[in-house]
Protein backbone atom coordinates (compact mmCIF):
# COMPACT_ATOMS: atom_id res chain seq x y z
CA UNK A 1 0.00 0.00 0.00
CA UNK A 2 1.43 3.36 -1.11
CA UNK A 3 1.47 6.23 1.52
CA UNK A 4 0.43 9.85 0.90
CA UNK A 5 2.45 11.96 3.67
CA UNK A 6 4.32 14.54 3.97
CA UNK A 7 3.84 16.69 0.18
CA UNK A 8 4.28 20.21 -1.02
CA UNK A 9 2.71 23.93 -0.07
CA UNK A 10 0.20 25.17 -1.81
CA UNK A 11 -0.77 28.68 -2.59
CA UNK A 12 -1.78 29.18 1.36
CA UNK A 13 0.96 27.59 2.93
CA UNK A 14 -0.99 24.35 3.49
CA UNK A 15 0.50 21.15 2.75
CA UNK A 16 -0.68 18.70 -0.27
CA UNK A 17 0.38 15.15 -0.18
CA UNK A 18 2.80 14.27 -2.79
CA UNK A 19 2.18 11.09 -4.36
CA UNK A 20 4.42 7.97 -3.62
CA UNK A 21 3.28 4.75 -5.78
CA UNK A 22 4.65 2.37 -4.31
CA UNK A 23 3.96 -1.41 -5.45
CA UNK A 24 1.05 -3.55 -3.45
CA UNK A 25 1.64 -6.16 -0.53
CA UNK A 26 0.18 -8.56 -3.46
CA UNK A 27 -3.66 -9.63 -4.23
CA UNK A 28 -5.98 -9.87 -1.23
CA UNK A 29 -9.39 -10.49 -1.11
CA UNK A 30 -12.59 -8.16 -0.32
CA UNK A 31 -14.60 -10.11 1.46
CA UNK A 32 -15.39 -12.91 -1.79
CA UNK A 33 -15.99 -10.41 -3.95
CA UNK A 34 -12.82 -8.42 -5.19
CA UNK A 35 -9.40 -9.09 -5.41
CA UNK A 36 -7.47 -5.53 -4.49
CA UNK A 37 -4.77 -4.50 -7.16
CA UNK A 38 -2.94 -1.62 -5.78
CA UNK A 39 -3.86 1.00 -2.79
CA UNK A 40 -2.82 4.06 -2.14
CA UNK A 41 -3.52 6.19 1.11
CA UNK A 42 -3.37 9.75 1.67
CA UNK A 43 -3.29 11.46 5.23
CA UNK A 44 -5.21 14.82 4.71
CA UNK A 45 -5.54 17.42 7.82
CA UNK A 46 -7.99 15.49 10.14
CA UNK A 47 -9.49 12.57 7.35
CA UNK A 48 -7.89 9.23 6.19
CA UNK A 49 -8.44 8.63 2.62
CA UNK A 50 -7.96 4.62 0.83
CA UNK A 51 -7.62 4.62 -3.37
CA UNK A 52 -8.29 1.29 -4.02
CA UNK A 53 -7.86 -0.40 -7.40
CA UNK A 54 -9.74 -3.68 -7.75
CA UNK A 55 -10.20 -6.31 -9.50
CA UNK A 56 -13.55 -8.41 -10.13
CA UNK A 57 -15.47 -10.70 -12.19
CA UNK A 58 -16.75 -8.20 -13.94
CA UNK A 59 -13.79 -6.01 -14.42
CA UNK A 60 -11.71 -3.20 -12.78
CA UNK A 61 -13.00 -0.40 -10.40
CA UNK A 62 -12.21 1.93 -8.20
CA UNK A 63 -12.89 1.86 -4.31
CA UNK A 64 -12.60 5.43 -2.77
CA UNK A 65 -13.22 5.63 1.24
CA UNK A 66 -12.49 8.76 3.48
CA UNK A 67 -12.42 7.90 7.41
CA UNK A 68 -13.20 11.40 9.48
CA UNK A 69 -10.94 11.39 12.69
CA UNK A 70 -14.32 10.53 14.60
CA UNK A 71 -14.58 7.22 12.96
CA UNK A 72 -16.84 8.26 10.15
CA UNK A 73 -16.36 6.17 6.98
CA UNK A 74 -18.14 7.14 3.36
CA UNK A 75 -16.94 5.10 0.15
CA UNK A 76 -17.75 5.80 -3.46
CA UNK A 77 -17.22 3.00 -6.30
CA UNK A 78 -16.62 4.09 -9.86
CA UNK A 79 -15.48 1.51 -13.07
CA UNK A 80 -11.72 2.14 -14.44
CA UNK A 81 -13.32 3.07 -17.41
CA UNK A 82 -14.32 6.68 -15.58
CA UNK A 83 -10.89 7.20 -14.17
CA UNK A 84 -10.03 9.99 -17.18
CA UNK A 85 -13.54 11.22 -16.16
CA UNK A 86 -12.31 12.02 -13.00
CA UNK A 87 -9.14 13.23 -13.66
CA UNK A 88 -10.42 15.87 -15.83
CA UNK A 89 -13.08 17.44 -13.42
CA UNK A 90 -10.27 17.44 -10.74
CA UNK A 91 -7.92 18.82 -13.28
CA UNK A 92 -10.65 21.50 -14.03
CA UNK A 93 -11.20 22.14 -10.18
CA UNK A 94 -7.88 22.79 -9.48
CA UNK A 95 -7.44 25.31 -12.33
CA UNK A 96 -9.81 27.10 -10.46
CA UNK A 97 -7.69 27.43 -6.80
Amino acid sequence: MADLTGGIADDDGAQQPQPQHQPSRGPRRDGNFAEEVHSVTIHARQRTFYVDLKKSGNGMFFKVSEKSRGGQKTTIMFDAEDLDKFIEAFQEMKSHL
